[in-house]
């Protein structure tokens, strides 16, 4: 294990084609080979890989959104007052981030393209569907599915009441999900608009990721990770979800605080509110620990695109880099 000691909380941990970055609440990004950036003069408060696989770009209270790459660091968007507190990368190169009821979307391969998309209340959550030319905005009342290119248009409503506080497109573009802010999922099929309510969980759910190429959806939330079934025709809908790693969290007394997978394979990572972190490969029957401390909360937490590393980050500002052997 590869073990770093920062001054600050780690805020995100991502993957780029390179290896692990680190973004920290000093507003320094830190890579895992070494280089330091000096990205924001506040907080990081959001963070992304950069579409074009190299970097990661972060959102900070001082009003800048920042690309920074072991080289150094670019601004790509300077706003005063602005807090750039939500941020989303899409596959056609486009990034999105808010700050209050603006969304701003830029395109990384032309600094002079900005779209401003207008919402009636402050953005909570964003995401970009597969191709990375629809973006799905989430606040109190529902989802505004917006074409990230168009400057003026009328978004597509999907309406619930309640603040949604994260969401997620599945990888074949078939459902929606928002994470609420009364500890349930919400989601949609886009194909008719037919909603999903998916209860249970003791806890909120902070984040989401796919796993088996889209075929499963793993949430935290609970005391072990909640897998939801999307294939077939209607996905999790009347279907019960199944949950890993349960008795772990209910020894430790902890709940999943994020969870992360190789959305290709058949690999998760899971963080506890407590700091322990342990992965699983379910199919294969596979569960081991990555750590078993339980000195500070995971704040951060990714799983290498191919399964075998996973980037660790606590409220301590201890960083963890594991390999975790060949899917």
């Amino acid at each position: 294990m590869r073990r770093h000691h920062f001054h600050s909380p780690v805020v995100e941990a991502i993957y780029d084609s390179k290896g692990a970055i680190f973004a920290l609440g000093s507003g320094e990004v830190v890579f895992d080979s070494g280089e330091r950036v000096l990205a924001h003069g506040g907080a990081v408060l959001c963070a992304c890989a950069h579409p074009s696989g190299e970097g990661i770009v972060t959102g900070g209270d001082d009003g800048e959104v920042i690309w920074s790459r072991r080289d150094g660091a670019h601004s790509l968007l300077s706003q005063s007052g602005a807090w750039f507190d939500q941020i989303a990368a899409g596959t056609s190169g486009l990034i999105a981030v808010a700050s209050g009821r603006k969304v701003s979307v830029l395109d990384a391969r032309d600094p002079h393209f900005r779209r401003i998309l207008d919402h009636e209340r402050p953005v909570l959550a964003l995401a970009f569907d597969a191709s990375g030319r629809r973006l799905f905005t989430a606040a109190s009342g529902g989802v505004s599915i917006w074409f990230a290119r168009i400057e003026s248009q009328t978004p597509k409503r999907l309406v619930h009441a309640g603040a949604h506080r994260s969401i997620s497109v599945s990888p074949d573009d078939r459902f929606v999900f928002t994470a609420m802010h009364d500890q349930q999922l919400h989601g949609w099929r886009l194909q008719d608009g037919r909603e999903m309510r998916m209860g249970g969980y003791p806890g909120r759910t902070r984040t989401m990721s796919y796993m088996e190429r889209g075929r499963r959806l793993a949430t935290s939330g609970a005391r072990g990770v909640v897998i939801w079934p999307l294939d077939g025709k209607n996905g999790p809908m009347g279907r019960e979800a199944s949950e890993i790693g349960h008795e772990i969290g209910e020894q430790s007394g902890a709940l999943v605080a994020l969870v992360d997978s190789a959305t290709d394979h058949g690999r998760i990572v899971a963080g506890l509110s407590n700091g322990l972190v342990w992965w699983s490969e379910p199919l294969a029957g596979k569960m081991a620990f990555v750590s078993d401390e339980m000195d500070a909360g995971v704040t951060a937490l990714a799983m290498r695109a191919d399964g075998c590393e996973v980037a660790v980050g606590r409220e301590d500002g201890v960083a963890m880099i594991e390999d975790i052997g060949q899917d």
